[in-house]
């Protein structure tokens, strides 16, 4: 639980590992490469200051959904965590500012996908974690299916996978997203897709095309540069993957010791 408090910045972490960090004064100040990651993809998605409806699968301390509420005022969001402890913390030390449109449900994330109305969202993030894993649910191509339904035809899916070469988890995810989306890419840095360590990989799927220039040059430009995979490049982690069925989904791969820890 949490356990880092600087002054009006927030660092959660969970069994050693960081969980969230949110910074009440700066909304728009993400810590974290990877949620800065996701937030290039939400700055792209639509003209600056256009309010958007988003889905949320996975809380945590709420920090991409108050980004979008200081960046697009007037979107409509929901989030789902199982983590009913983590919430009730958040409610009381880190409360979302009046009117932010965010609605919080301690619920399973797959469960509010299933529940929510066909071409709802504009923007579907995942980022959920069972410990250091992602559940095995939320892999399969009938889970793909159900955030394609609930997604408007414009729509993208986000998620903050982790994995290391040779990438069969984000392979995984790639096939089983690619038999529904036209349009994939892969975020990460260079020494992850080089395969020299385990992180962070954010996958952005589509009907419509991505911004993939616009999304190199942002991810560039950051303090720890990524590199946006895309297209043919893409066929790599594809080979030989087959998109994931219920009766065969497991969980993401479990980090090395050390891998996401607070040295």
């Amino acid at each position: 639980m949490p356990d880092i408090d600087r002054d009006r910045a927030w660092l959660l972490t969970v069994d050693g590992a960081p969980q969230s960090y949110v910074d009440l004064d700066d909304p728009t100040h993400l810590e974290f490469e990877y949620a800065r990651r996701m937030a290039h993809v939400l700055d792209t998605a639509a003209p600056p200051g256009t309010p958007l409806d988003v889905l949320h699968l996975g809380g945590g301390a709420l920090t991409l959904p108050r980004y979008v509420s200081a960046t697009r005022p007037g979107s409509r969001q929901r989030v789902a965590d199982t983590d009913r402890a983590l919430l009730a913390f958040v409610e009381e030390y880190l409360p979302l500012p009046p009117g932010s449109g965010v609605t919080v449900e301690v619920r399973d994330a797959r469960a509010l996908l299933d529940d929510a109305p066909t071409a709802s969202a504009d923007m579907l993030i995942a980022d959920v974690y069972g410990g250091v894993r992602v559940p095995a649910h939320l892999t399969t191509l009938s889970y793909a299916r159900a955030a394609c339904r609930v997604l408007r035809p414009h729509g993208r899916y986000v998620a903050n996978l982790a994995d290391t070469a040779p990438f069969r988890f984000a392979g995984s995810q790639l096939a089983t997203f690619g038999t529904l989306f036209a349009h994939l890419c892969l975020i990460a840095e260079p020494a992850v897709f080089r395969g020299r360590r385990f992180g962070n990989t954010v996958l952005v799927a589509s009907h419509d095309p991505l911004p993939v220039a616009e999304l190199a040059r942002r991810t560039a430009s950051d303090v720890f540069p990524a590199r946006v995979e895309h297209g043919a490049a893409l066929a790599r982690f594809t080979d030989g993957v087959a998109p994931v069925q219920d009766g065969a989904a497991s969980p993401s791969p479990e980090p090395p010791p050390g891998a996401f820890t607070l040295g």
